[in-house]
């Protein structure tokens, strides 16, 4: 039987648009890729600012009157809160606690007392390379006049004396900076930029001698390791970087040898998050693996997001602890959020990610 042969067909299509092919590359990842798709089109949530830097303290009425005081702090609010809801979210049976928020400038602390149950001191030994280290810098308009006001108040020093960071440290040269301690051991910073560093704010005209908070500092054991959680999870941005050492840095932290990589995280706004990784000497201590929140070192810095279920997940996929049971509901906004819930960082640091 012979074949028949059809004639054959010219077929005239008309030449694609430029969305027609977007949409035919969008369908093509759709079918082939889903995966893909679903992670560009549904990113995850982010942290949108750095909040109140929650400091643990033994007497509230002692560390109002520091604050306040000496460093002209204003407070802002005085609330107790207790109940289920708070122990879920700091992770601790009977807690109650005492919650002073205090204003310097645009950025804001909460200095918060456990009355039950009462965590650990500050160990006496504790260095500045040890990683439960954390401080808050704060700026000053004239170090001098900073200097002079804390040894009036005969405030115990945690650097030998302000140091003038050397030219050889491009990203620090000209800062001055010295380390101090509040009525709990805690370490603080005075800060002062130079003209050509810094926050254009920092560099207003002004009478007072200390004006805000340009950032929290933190020990961590690896910068990249830690990059992970605050970058890629959090999704802080990466601000800038230093290499520090030298005899000057040495008698800031009063550690013989100090070398720190120094990488400075912003959210879009409020403070920022410095890194501080001791590239020598290496013989920092971990933080203690049984610390808890009421534990006088347990500082918790607060990430503020429009999404806390989103962000929530994300750091529970990523496997990093939590300290609270969960993403708690609070009954009031006592505490100026809804919902929250604490996670340490792979080095223990907690972080309060918070939902107004």
């Amino acid at each position: 039987m012979k074949a028949t042969t059809k004639p054959s067909r010219t077929l005239h299509r008309p030449r694609s648009t430029f969305a027609q092919v977007l949409l035919s590359v969008w369908i093509t990842i759709s079918v082939f890729a889903p995966g893909l798709s679903a992670q560009n089109a549904a990113a995850p949530a982010r942290a949108e600012s750095v909040g109140a830097i929650v400091i643990v303290v033994s007497d509230m009425d002692s560390s109002v009157d520091f604050y306040s005081q000496v460093l002209t702090f204003e407070k802002v609010s005085d609330t107790e809160v207790y109940g289920d809801p708070y122990e879920h979210l700091e992770g601790l049976f009977g807690a109650r606690m005492r919650v002073v928020r205090m204003r310097l400038g645009e950025e804001q602390i909460e200095l918060t007392e456990f009355l039950t149950p009462q965590g650990r001191p500050i160990p006496l030994d504790s260095r500045s390379n040890d990683r439960w280290f954390q401080h808050i810098a704060i700026i000053t308009s004239d170090m001098d006049r900073a200097y002079q006001t804390l040894r009036d108040h005969k405030v115990k020093h945690a650097s030998t004396g302000p140091q003038l960071l050397p030219a050889y440290i491009k990203n620090a040269a000209g800062i001055r900076a010295f380390y101090f301690r509040d009525p709990d051991n805690h370490f603080l910073e005075a800060l002062q930029f130079p003209p050509d560093k810094g926050d254009a704010k920092w560099h207003r005209t002004s009478d007072q001698v200390f004006l805000g908070i340009d950032h929290t500092a933190i020990v961590v054991a690896d910068t990249d390791a830690s990059l992970r959680f605050y970058r890629d999870t959090l999704g802080m941005r990466i601000a800038g970087e230093s290499e520090n050492y030298g005899s000057e840095q040495e008698h800031l932290n009063i550690v013989f040898g100090a070398r720190l990589r120094i990488t400075s995280l912003h959210a879009a706004a409020g403070p920022g998050i410095e890194l501080l990784e001791y590239l020598a000497p290496r013989d920092g201590r971990p933080m203690p693996p049984d610390s808890r929140a009421d534990d006088l070192w347990s500082w918790q810095t607060t990430i503020l997001t429009g999404n806390a279920d989103e962000l929530a997940k994300a750091t529970n996929d990523a496997k990093y602890r939590l300290a609270s049971s969960g993403l708690v509901a609070l009954p009031t906004p006592d505490l100026e959020f809804r919902q929250g819930e604490l996670v340490r960082d792979l080095d223990g640091h907690l972080m309060r990610i918070v939902q107004r």
